[in-house]
C-alpha cells in the first residue's frame, strides 16, 4: 500500500484503535498505581519503550512495505476488546492492547531496521505490563506448589533419610516445611518468561524453536524454585533460620539469578528466515478508504457501548450466619463500602464484616472463587496497609497468616482460611480456585479472622476457636 496516498485510511484506523484502547489503557495505568495489584507493569512498559526507541534510532527501514497486515490486526483487537467488554473482564480488554503494540511495531517497520525487533515478541513482552502475578498465583499457583514440592523432595531425599513428603508439606529433620503460595515460584516464573520474550524480540526466532526454548526455560524455572525450597528446608533442618527476611531474600534472589544467567548465556536462537509468503501485503482500493474508516469507527463505538454480561457471576448464596456475641463482646455489623456493594451486586456472592470488640471476622461466600476470592493482602495493600506474610499453620484450621500495619501505625494479625461447601479446607486461594476449576468443589467461603498484634497468644487462640465453633468448623 502506498503510504503517501493513504493518510485518511491510516488516520481513521488509528482513531478507531484509540477509541477501543482508551478504557483498557486507563485501567492498565491504574493497575500500575494501585498497590493491591502488586504489579511491576510500569517497569516492563519502560523496557518496551526503550527497545522501540533504540530500534527507531538505529536506521531507516529496509525492504518491502508490509504494513497492510495492520488491518487484520485491527479486526483481531476489536474482537478481543468486544469479549472483554461483554464478559466484564478488564484484563481481557487489556489483552487487545498487545495486538495494538504488534500493529504499531509493524507500522514503524521495527523488524526492518539495523537493530531489528520482532513485532510478535514485542507484543508478547507487552503482556507483562499487565498484572499477571496475582492471576497466575490464583489459577496455576497450586500446581506450581505441587511441582516445586516434588522437586525439593527429590533433592532432599539423598541427604535426609527421615524426609516425609505429603503433597505440598515436607517434614525434614523434625521440621515441618510447607510449600505455600508465595513459595510456588509464580513470580519468578513470570520474570524469567518475560526475559525469554525479551530475548525473542531481539533474536526474532521462528515460532516452534522459540516455544521449545520456552518450555525448557519453564522447566528450569521450576527446578530453580525447587532448589530454593531445598536450601530453605535444609537450612531449617540444620537449625539455621532461613526464613529470616534477609537470608530468605538472598536465597531466593540467588537461585533466580542462577537460572536467569543460564538463560542469557545458553539461549541463542537463530533469526527466522522470511519466506515469500511472509512478505506479501494487502492493498485496499482507494475508493474503499472512506467506507473502511467509517466502518472501523462505527465498530469501535458499538464495541465500547456493548452491554456487559459477565459469565462468572456467583449463583445466589445466603450470607453466612454469625453469632450475636463472642467471648462476651456483642457483634457490631460493619457496613460494606460503596465499591464493595456495587461489586457484589454485579458479580453475585455475599460478604459480611462483623466486629467483636477489637476483633473482627470477614466472610465472603461465592460459587465463583476465581472472581471473588483472594489473599487479604490484595485488599489491605489497596487500603494503604503494609502487609507481611508470616507463614501457614494447620491448627485448628489450615490458615495463611499475615501481619498488617495500618496507616495509623496499628498492627494486626490476619488469618485466612478457605472452606468449600463439601468440606474441603485449605490455607491457599490457589488450591481453592484449582479445586473449583476441576469441578470438585463449587461453593467456597473465605474466612478472615482479624486480631490486634498485641493480643496474647492464648486469647487469640480462644477467639479463633470461638469463631470456628460458631461457624461449625
Amino acid at each position: 500500500m502506498e503510504h503517501n496516498r493513504s493518510y485518511l485510511l491510516w488516520a481513521g484506523l488509528a482513531l478507531a484503535s484509540a477509541v477501543l484502547a482508551i478504557e483498557p489503557v486507563l485501567w492498565l495505568i491504574q493497575s500500575w498505581r494501585d498497590p493491591s495489584y502488586q504489579s511491576y507493569g510500569a517497569l516492563y512498559g519502560l523496557l518496551l519503550a526503550g527497545l522501540v526507541l533504540l530500534s527507531l534510532t538505529s536506521s531507516r527501514p529496509q525492504g518491502p512495505d508490509r504494513r497492510g497486515r495492520v488491518f487484520a490486526v485491527f479486526l483481531g483487537a476489536a474482537c478481543v476488546r468486544l469479549g472483554g467488554q461483554v464478559l466484564a473482564v478488564n484484563i481481557l480488554s487489556a489483552l487487545a492492547l498487545a495486538l495494538d503494540v504488534f500493529a504499531l511495531a509493524v507500522f514503524l517497520r521495527l523488524d526492518q531496521r539495523r537493530i531489528a525487533l520482532s513485532p510478535m515478541w514485542l507484543a508478547a513482552l507487552f503482556l507483562f505490563c499487565l498484572p499477571l502475578g496475582p492471576i497466575l498465583e490464583r489459577v496455576a499457583g497450586f500446581p506450581l506448589q505441587v511441582m516445586s514440592a516434588h522437586v525439593a523432595c527429590a533433592m532432599l531425599s539423598p541427604f535426609f533419610p527421615d524426609l516425609l513428603c505429603e503433597g505440598v508439606r515436607l517434614r525434614v529433620g523434625g521440621v515441618d516445611v510447607l510449600v505455600d503460595l508465595p513459595c510456588s515460584g509464580a513470580v519468578g516464573l513470570l520474570q524469567l518468561v518475560s526475559l525469554w520474550a525479551c530475548l525473542n524480540a531481539l533474536y526474532r526466532p521462528a515460532l516452534l524453536p522459540a516455544l521449545g526454548g520456552g518450555l525448557l526455560i519453564a522447566a528450569a524455572t521450576v527446578l530453580g524454585n525447587g532448589l530454593r525450597i531445598t536450601l530453605l528446608a535444609a537450612g531449617l533442618a540444620q537449625g539455621i533460620d532461613t526464613m529470616a527476611p534477609t537470608l530468605h531474600s538472598l536465597i531466593g534472589l540467588g537461585t533466580l539469578a542462577l537460572v536467569a544467567l543460564t538463560i542469557v548465556l545458553l539461549y541463542r536462537p537463530k533469526p527466522a528466515r522470511l519466506s515469500p509468503a511472509r512478505i506479501t501485503t494487502f492493498s485496499l482500493p482507494r475508493v474503499l478508504h472512506f467506507p473502511a474508516v467509517v466502518s472501523a469507527l462505527g465498530l469501535s463505538l458499538a464495541i465500547i457501548s456493548a452491554p456487559r454480561a459477565p459469565v462468572d457471576q456467583s449463583a445466589p448464596v445466603p450470607p453466612t450466619e454469625l453469632p450475636g456475641q463472642l467471648l462476651g463482646h456483642p457483634a457490631q455489623e460493619v457496613a460494606l463500602s460503596d465499591v464493595e456493594r456495587a461489586y457484589f451486586a454485579t458479580y453475585g456472592g455475599t460478604a459480611r464484616k462483623v466486629q467483636f470488640g477489637p476483633m473482627g471476622v470477614n466472610v465472603v461466600r461465592t460459587t465463583s472463587p476465581l472472581r471473588h476470592l483472594h489473599s487479604p493482602a490484595t485488599c489491605l495493600l489497596g487500603m494503604g496497609y503494609q502487609v507481611r506474610f508470616l507463614g501457614t499453620r494447620f491448627d485448628p484450621l489450615p490458615s495463611s497468616v499475615y501481619e498488617a500495619t495500618g496507616p495509623d501505625g496499628q498492627v494486626w494479625t490476619v488469618a485466612v482460611s478457605f472452606v468449600s461447601g463439601d468440606g474441603q479446607r485449605t490455607a491457599g486461594v490457589g488450591e481453592a480456585v484449582w479445586s473449583w476449576l476441576n469441578g470438585s468443589s463449587r461453593e467456597w467461603r473465605s474466612i478472615q479472622r482479624i486480631t490486634p498484634k498485641s493480643m496474647s497468644d492464648p486469647d487469640r487462640a480462644a477467639y479463633e476457636a470461638a469463631v470456628l465453633a460458631a461457624l461449625d468448623l
